[in-house]
């Protein structure tokens, strides 16, 4: 055979990496869970047959298909054969392969940030990959409409989906979005195993998904039969097999599928007779293969047909999105295949050894990229070398930093809410003429004008790959909003769905690597409608995507809306959130601070220690939280001074030092501003030197107390977190009393820093209508409230003012 790759036929040589590839996957999972020492007798697992099948169409995807400004969300399941095939590419190594599912291994499920091996998109929480190559497409145009990438071909934004995925709600959001804001290079792929975790898919479900993704003006092709069935369909009598097979219960299918040639023998017989002449022609010859061969035949279908799938990928020269709806069986190739229990289920090692045999692996040659391959090594390699997916270096981009200004300028009026002045601020930069202006995007699910953007839409306009004019400008109809979509827009507005909302901005937020274009996304959303798209917020944590979250109108002070619009929990989301630096400020200043801290910190990925200063690790950088209110409150006059700034972002300053003989400190945080001064004003009056402590972070707080403890338990005795020094300055024997229009749990941890005495106050029970003192009174954070916990947990003289009560 000749060593020429070139002479060599494409499918025989992807024939081969199709073999290699499902040994290596079952191999991995198989030595995770039998071979490799268990120290803790937890089940190990990995899917052998949910990965493989995919292995053919993965194959024929990063084999052949697939150019390198593509990019792919993996099935989760799938995993395994996508690490094994980087493994074949030099892209992944034999020791991340050996600690599969172990400590610092190849992940159970494809990650951005754990895995070492490229991936593209991080899977694992079904449906939310698929959405996000939807987004990653529309965040393309963008890119590219605005002139960013203009140097770059745009990809294909591919997710490999399984059939039992497609029952996650998100995806049909996004659906809808994709059709609203003209979809395209978007390649979804269907692995209609018909198998799902628990069962076997209902009947006919193809047919929904058929008419579904048309009706959403996809093109939907579908990917049935394989070349060996449909050279039997074109036989004499072929009609009828087709017609057999197309009314065989799925449940049906697969348990013959699992059983084997005998049992697919035994079936025909028994509905086209003994020797299967009720087929023709086409029945005799069948009679006369030997078992193996028969169910060869009955389970060729596209999905594992590398023919059929490179024709039907090969096809498609536009850019329109398309559906691939391509039958499988899950767990090709393996002996589990078919069986309704498989998904989980593993191999054992007697039925690994009848896999080793087949594919004629010899003992200690488990890991040889072409041990048990026909083709020659030489033409192997060659053939690798040249797969285009791995052409033009390194597919992760790195965008320059863009400088964004130290300050951010905003006239504060004597009396204005957060949110105002969030909008203010976003009004300034758009009439900035610099880079950083032009790459500040802004997204909302239909909350544009309630959460303050429109004064920043009307300046810079909504984006569309065509544009689209405001009939009511154009009618000369009086409007405070202009409403007009072009390519040069910078921002993107969504129907009502927040779950698309945070896929979005995980697909902006990664824009800097994924297109090589630095985008700051602004997302602005009610903060009881967080909790709507949780999943999908983690979801773009995780992948470490970067961009500004600003929740506005948050808690019971949103008074006259009732429980269904305010929220309680939020920033306990906020304080345990992983990649997302949350505040909560109560004054327009701290606003402006915090954005253009804001601005500089989702652009940071460096790597080191943590600031000896406050213990976190900022260089890492991240995404931000907002938290902001509608209630307009007096805005204190004062000059933002370097330290007073610093203090803002690490997340606590003090309004009122307490003094030597304090005996109690109020801690606030947001809108509760005025309650908590009015309260210190009170005491004041019969207590001495009551300090008054504002909190801007709960979060940075938090997480720099307990990284300084660490520190100090590995050995830094010297380490001070920025909570432990501001309350260094409080007496020990002082009580500490919280307040938050939120979840009292937020502030509760504080007594923990010094041993104080603490009584946190907050909303703990859903809210109801009402005026803001009837709620405050209600739920306890007012400043009667504040006072009365002060006295019960730093008795002293009866304050007069209390006992007048």
């Amino acid at each position: 055979m000749t060593n020429d790759p070139t002479r060599l036929d494409r499918t025989t040589i992807l024939a081969a990496l199709e073999r290699k590839v499902l040994w290596l996957a079952a191999w991995t999972i198989h030595q995770a869970n039998h071979v490799r020492d268990n120290v803790d007798g937890l089940k190990v697992g990995g899917h052998q047959a949910s990965s493989a099948s995919l292995s053919t169409i993965m194959t024929a995807l990063y084999f052949d298909v697939l150019r390198p400004q593509d990019r792919v969300a993996v099935k989760p399941h799938a995993s395994p054969i996508f690490h094994a095939i980087q493994y074949l590419l030099g892209r992944q190594t034999q020791e991340k392969l050996l600690a599969f599912r172990g400590y610092k291994g190849a992940q159970s499920y494809p990650s951005r940030t754990k895995d070492t091996d490229d991936v593209d998109f991080s899977t694992g929480s079904v449906g939310l990959g698929v959405a996000q190559t939807l987004f990653a497409s529309l965040v393309q145009d963008y890119v590219q409409a605005r002139g960013f990438a203009a140097d770059r071909p745009p990809g294909r934004m591919i997710a490999l989906v399984g059939d039992a995925e497609m029952d996650e709600g998100n995806i049909f959001e996004a659906l809808l979005e994709g059709w609203k804001q003209g979809l395209r290079n978007c390649w979804w792929i269907i692995d209609y195993n018909r198998q799902s975790l628990d069962a076997v898919v209902r009947e006919g479900l193809w047919e929904r998904y058929e008419a579904l993704f048309r009706a959403f003006g996809w093109d939907v092709v579908i990917l049935k039969y394989g070349v060996l069935l449909e050279r039997a369909f074109a036989e004499p009598g072929g009609d009828k097999l087709r017609a057999w097979i197309d009314t065989c219960p799925n449940q049906l299918y697969s348990a013959l599928t699992f059983q084997g040639g005998a049992a697919w023998r035994k079936r025909l017989a028994a509905d086209f007779g003994d020797d299967l002449a009720g087929l023709g022609p086409l029945g005799q010859r069948l009679h006369q293969q030997p078992d193996d061969e028969l169910a060869r035949l009955m389970t060729n279908l596209a999905g594992h047909d590398l023919p059929t799938l490179l024709d039907a990928f090969g096809k498609v020269h536009h850019d329109r999105p398309t559906c691939f709806i391509a039958y499988t069986v899950k767990g090709h190739g393996l002996p589990l295949a078919g069986h309704k229990d498989n998904h989980a289920g593993l191999m054992t090692a007697a039925q690994m050894e009848t896999l080793r045999a087949a594919m004629r692996i010899r003992p200690g040659h488990e890991w040889d990229h072409f041990e048990g391959l026909d083709l020659p090594e030489a033409a192997l390699r060659t053939f690798l070398d040249r797969v285009p997916f791995a052409q033009g270096g390194p597919r992760r981009y790195r965008a320059d930093a863009v400088t964004v200004p130290a300050e951010l300028p905003v006239e504060i009026q004597p009396v204005m809410s957060t949110q105002q002045g969030f909008g203010l601020i976003l009004n300034g930069i758009g009439k900035q003429d610099s880079a950083f202006a032009d790459r500040v995007v802004t997204t909302s699910p239909d909350v544009t004008m309630s959460t303050n953007l429109g004064a920043w839409v009307n300046r810079r306009g909504l984006f569309a790959r065509e544009p689209m004019v405001d009939t009511f400008k154009s009618e000369r109809i009086p409007s405070t909003l202009t409403w007009e979509f072009s390519p040069t827009g910078q921002h993107v507005e969504l129907g009502i769905a927040e779950m698309n909302l945070f896929i979005l901005l995980s697909a902006f937020g990664l824009s800097h690597s994924l297109f090589g274009e630095r985008l700051f996304p602004i997302g602005t959303l009610y903060d009881p409608f967080i909790c709507r798209g949780l999943d999908a917020l983690n979801y773009a944590c995780y992948q470490d995507a970067r961009f500004i979250l600003v929740a506005t109108p948050s808690g019971i002070t949103l008074a006259p809306e009732g429980g269904a619009h305010q929220s309680i929990g939020t920033p306990l989301i906020g304080l345990a959130q992983d990649g997302l630096a949350a505040f909560e400020p109560s004054f327009v200043d701290e606003v402006a601070a915090i954005l253009a801290f804001a601005f500089d910190y989702v652009q940071r990925d460096g790597e080191g220690e943590p600031c000896e200063r406050t213990w976190l690790r900022d260089e890492t950088g991240g995404s931000v939280y907002l938290r902001l209110s509608t209630r307009p409150i007096e805005q204190p006059q004062r000059p933002m001074t370097a330290a007073l700034r610093q203090d803002i972002i690490d997340g606590a300053y003090w309004m009122r030092k307490p003094g030597p003989n304090c005996q109690v400190v109020v801690a606030y945080t947001g809108a509760v501003a005025p309650e908590a001064i009015q309260a210190v004003g009170l005491m004041a009056e019969d207590r001495r030197d009551v300090g008054l402590l504002a909190v801007t972070s709960a979060d940075r707080l938090n997480a720099g107390w307990t990284a300084a403890s660490r520190a100090r338990e590995r050995g830094l005795p010297h380490a001070r977190s920025h909570i432990e020094r501001l309350l260094a300055e409080v007496p020990s024997h002082c009580g500490l009393v919280t307040v938050l229009d939120g979840h009292p749990a937020t502030l509760g941890w504080l007594g923990a820093v010094a041993g104080h005495r603490t009584r946190p106050l907050g909303v703990e029970h859903f809210g109801q209508t009402g005026s803001l003192p009837d709620l405050y009174r209600h739920y306890g954070i007012d400043a009667n409230a504040i006072v009365a916990a002060a006295q019960a947990i730093a008795p002293g003289r009866p304050i007069r003012w209390l006992k007048a009560l």
